[in-house]
């Protein structure tokens, strides 16, 4: 398995005050090329500062995180700037669509903005558009005029236009009804058959059931984990043991 991210000794705290808060606690953890990654855990677990600290969207208080071989750990804001434009891609339980502009324009202004060609943008827009079921018809609406699952499907497009090393989630299925959750999920199950790399935080069984790494955080420290093949619909195994390994965890 080849690594991607490599994290030593990754403390986050947060101060009110004289009052310390530490929320992330000397964590150690190599996130895989091609790895559906899930992070788990009871609310305030740690979880989502996990992940905006793997991502760079957040600085850590102490440890290092190292991206191939850049320790962005060490990077200024500006720089972890272009980082995230250059490597991550980012889906929120919130799709984040600009109101104010197209489904076209909300995902071509990501590309643009790193500089690439508005041909080719527009090709592969139309092509991710078409395989996540988001017809030409759709192009010039607006977010307002899509359904709850039709946004969270352009904000994957949008995630995903500059061909990212790797897509992080947070709760990204969180805000919507079960369909849209399936088809949210078969969208992402599909990029990682692909190869596309992805850590993905989620609270929900279903959603987890998908990655073939679970990583389960208490109190800010990840006391287990569990390692699964690919997902295949319809394995009723693969859930029984993911289901198992979350009660184990007193989840």
């Amino acid at each position: 398995m080849e690594k991607l991210l490599e994290v030593k000794d990754l403390c986050k705290t947060f101060s009110n005050g004289s009052v310390q808060q530490h929320v992330l606690k000397n964590l150690n953890i190599e996130i895989y090329k091609g790895d559906f990654t899930i992070i788990m855990g009871s609310s305030g677990s740690g979880k989502s500062t996990l992940l905006y600290a793997l991502s760079g969207m957040d600085k850590p208080t102490l440890g290092k995180i190292t991206y191939g071989d850049e320790e962005i750990s060490e990077y200024s804001n500006d720089k972890l700037a272009m980082f995230r434009r250059k490597h991550c891609g980012f889906i929120f339980q919130q799709n984040y669509l600009n109101d104010t502009m197209s489904v076209m324009d909300n995902i071509m202004v990501s590309g643009l903005l790193v500089g690439k060609d508005r041909k080719a943008i527009y090709k592969r827009a139309c092509e991710l558009l078409s395989r996540v079921g988001i017809g030409e018809e759709s192009y010039n609406k607006y977010p307002g005029q899509l359904s709850g699952g039709e946004a969270q499907r352009v904000s994957i497009v949008r995630s995903v236009i500059n061909s990212p090393e790797i897509l992080f989630g947070d709760e990204p299925t969180g805000a919507l009804n079960s369909q849209n959750t399936t088809n949210v999920l078969d969208v992402m199950t599909e990029l990682n058959n692909q190869g596309q790399s992805i850590v993905m935080v989620t609270h929900d069984i279903k959603s987890a059931r998908r990655g073939n790494r679970i990583l389960y955080l208490r109190d800010g420290v990840i006391i287990d984990e569990l390692r699964l093949d690919k997902y295949v619909s319809g394995d009723k195994e693969r859930h029984a043991k993911v289901r198992e390994f979350l009660e184990k965890m007193g989840w």
